[in-house]
């Protein structure tokens, strides 16, 4: 069986993801254990050894929102026991006794109207018999209902009838006044004495007739019955309706359960332990919750991280550049957490927008936003005042829009003072975020906390552009980033390197001018770095110093000191001038891009001219010592640079550079490069080719373009 061939190119991938996923790894894995041991306690909670009846050495609160059920279920059976029994009260009944009240005194009426008729008819024949009180009890009765006969005794109707009529009727009116209201009110069993005592009162103190009053208080014991009877549907749905209505009894986060020296009663003792503080398993939970948290942000990181490298730009620098900030901004949040408390809202000052200003200064945008979101999670779980299971949204919600206001403000960096315009920015908007938390609170504010809150919403905003000019320094200076402040910085003409190179090859430094205006159009018409491209041109030939005079370029009213040596000896000095380029660099601690520019903008490109003048002298030279040693362009802006640096020479030696002749140039030394793979190791594609040939063609033609020909004066 054959043997698989090694694949040095296969084996070099391979290495670069497993370092790069190393890197990854160890990066994302440090930040992870900072931040878990960073906000361990705030979700963390602390265990009490107590027993009952002792005193509490210290004020304890409570680490969860959770409702205490045995207290709640003894407010619902109390609230339950508190509702009164239904009853009803039978309208018939009330009718009926009512009824039968009238009935009396009509029958009464009635009977004494009968008998007066009767005695006049009497009286014109002559008799004069009157009739027996017995005889006239009978007769009443004859047309009282049953239950009144039943109910009432001879005497007590008889007494009714000796009371005259205009007092009897007056004695009906206040009695069946009287027992309306008390039939009314519901007469239940337990309390008919009640009503009867009460109605007999009623009676007692008005100004009827004495025998009437006595009358009518005998009558109140037959009138007065039970007609209100207990509603058992009707007294449940009301138990049920009290006892839906009770509210739970809930103990919220960081609510005192004992203050110190208080004793320890049953009741607070319950409460401790269903808070979970006296219980050591259930305390792990919140543990393993931070753990799962962590690691989700860890993941994000990660991605990220991974992201970078696709775009070539995660190395070691970024890595440690990240996680700097990380650790910076996290480490200052829970400083400032430990000074915050429920009162003194401390967050409004964390200079949060210190990370976001710098990261997307170093890095890029899309970083800085990814871990805006990140330091905004962290901020809202550590400023939760130790409070297991809760986040301080609002604290979240500030640092985020405040991390992204510092990302929308800062644009087009070209001085310090970017920062500082961004920092007015992130000002208002952190203004308008704590008014809005105050106007959407249904706490009252005085005006005096608010002049304090958007004080320190200001200091926040002041205190990230103070910090990032402060720090950003230190990163470029010790980490080599580079940024685009450090770029401006190198692209001024007083830099020592530039003066030598104007003083000492001022045609090379001419043509890298030219070079750095080409390179920059067309950087970001592909979406380059523009500011790095430009600067890169001008210290891309910096190794011509060495023997200026070489090049032609800068050979001025002299002959070309290359027609007075060998091809060979000119090839190397002609290659070697991007490596002296890059040690001068180098000595001058500039940063790696730079150096990498002026090392890689030849690639291995091939001098034909001296490899075509050796030929001719020998048919067996080898191409190998007219090509640069490399490396090719690893990156756009060296790539371009590459191109625009032949270009800018081709063109420049037309003694009349036409359109025509600037596109011919132009197209033939981008084939040429790209046939012989010099851009195989950077990212640029067909299509970015084509773009950056009409580019340069569209800037060369406005550089020279056509002129009018002014008339010459005859000379006599």
């Amino acid at each position: 069986m054959d043997k698989k061939k090694f694949n040095p190119r296969r084996w070099f991938v391979f290495k670069q993801r497993y370092s790069k996923w190393s890197i990854i790894t160890v990066a994302t894995l440090l930040l992870g254990l900072f931040f878990f041991f960073l906000t361990i306690n705030n979700v963390h909670t602390e265990i009490y050894e107590i027993e009952r009846f002792s005193r509490a050495k210290e004020t304890i609160r409570s680490p969860v929102t959770i409702e205490n059920e045995q207290e709640t279920e003894r407010k619902t059976r109390e609230t339950v026991q508190s509702v009164k029994d239904r009853y009803n009260i039978d309208q018939e009944v009330t009718d009926e006794r009512i009824a039968y009240t009238k009935e009396i005194f009509a029958a009464i009426t009635k009977l004494e109207e009968e008998l007066k008729t009767s005695a006049q008819g009497k009286e014109d024949k002559g008799k004069l018999e009157p009739l027996t009180n017995q005889e006239k009890i009978q007769q009443l009765k004859q047309i009282l209902s049953p239950e009144i006969k039943e109910g009432l005794s001879d005497d007590l109707l008889l007494q009714l009838m000796q009371v005259p009529k205009d007092e009897r009727d007056k004695g009906e009116k206040l009695f069946l006044h009287s027992l309306s209201d008390s039939l009314n009110n519901g007469v239940r069993t337990e309390n008919t004495q009640s009503a009867i005592s009460n109605l007999k009162q009623d009676i007692k103190y008005t100004e009827l007739d004495a025998n009437l009053k006595e009358a009518l208080t005998r009558i109140s014991e037959f009138a007065v019955v039970e007609n209100s009877f207990f509603d058992v549907d009707e007294t449940a749905n009301a138990r049920k309706e009290a006892a839906s209505n009770v509210e739970p009894v809930i103990i919220r986060a960081g609510e005192i359960i004992v203050r110190e020296g208080q004793v320890i009663t049953n009741e607070v003792y319950e409460k401790l332990k269903l808070v979970g503080v006296l219980d050591k398993e259930r305390n792990l939970f919140p543990v393993i919750g931070l753990a799962l948290l962590i690691l989700v942000i860890c993941s994000v990181i990660a991605h990220e991280m991974n992201w970078l490298s696709k775009q070539g730009q995660l190395n070691n620098r970024t890595v440690v550049t990240l996680t700097i900030i990380s650790v910076i901004i996290v480490a200052l949040m829970k400083i400032a957490s430990i000074y915050t408390t429920q009162v003194n809202q401390l967050f409004y000052v964390m200079p949060i927008a210190t990370g976001a200003l710098l990261i997307k200064q170093l890095i890029n945008e899309r970083t800085a936003i990814i871990f805006s979101c990140v330091f905004a999670i962290l901020g809202s779980m550590i400023f939760n005042n130790q409070i297991p299971g809760s986040l301080n949204v609002e604290a979240g919600i500030y640092f985020l829009l405040s991390q992204l206001a510092a990302i929308f403000f800062l644009r087009n960096v070209k001085d310090r003072l970017a920062v500082v315009k961004a920092g007015l920015g992130i000002g208002v908007v952190n203004i308008v975020i704590v008014l809005l938390f105050i106007f959407l609170s249904f706490d009252k504010y005085a005006l005096g906390d608010i002049i304090i809150q958007s004080s320190l919403a200001t200091a926040s905003a002041f205190l990230s552009a103070v910090l990032t000019i402060g720090l950003l320094p230190y990163f470029e200076t010790a980490l080599g980033i580079l940024s685009d402040i450090k770029l401006l910085q190198l692209s001024n003409p007083n830099h020592p390197l530039l003066k030598k190179l104007l003083t000492e090859a001022p045609g090379t430094y001419h043509h890298s001018i030219m070079v750095a205006n080409l390179s920059e159009t067309t950087c970001e018409a592909v979406g380059a770095n523009g500011l790095l491209a430009r600067v890169g041109s001008y210290y891309h030939d910096l190794g011509k110093t060495v023997a200026p005079h070489y090049f032609i370029e800068n050979q001025l009213a002299i002959r070309n000191p290359h027609d007075f040596i060998e091809p060979e000896e000119s090839a190397k000095i002609i290659i070697s001038h991007p490596y002296d380029g890059a040690e001068m660099l180098k000595k001058h601690r500039l940063p790696k891009e730079i150096i990498d520019i002026a090392k890689q903008h030849h690639g291995t490109s091939l001098l034909k001219y001296f490899y075509m003048k050796a030929k001719k002298e020998n048919e067996e030279v080898q191409e190998l010592a007219y090509r640069y040693p490399g490396p090719k362009p690893q990156t756009k802006e060296t790539a371009i640079i590459n191109i625009c640096d032949s270009v800018e020479a081709a063109v420049r030696s037309l003694k009349e550079p036409t359109e025509e002749k600037i596109e011919q140039i132009v197209a033939s030394i981008i084939q040429d490069r790209l046939t012989d793979g010099q851009f195989d190791e950077c990212p640029l594609t067909l299509k970015e080719l084509h773009t950056i040939q009409e580019t340069i063609c569209g800037t060369l033609k406005g550089i020279f373009h056509s002129r009018i020909q002014y008339p010459e004066k005859e000379v006599k």
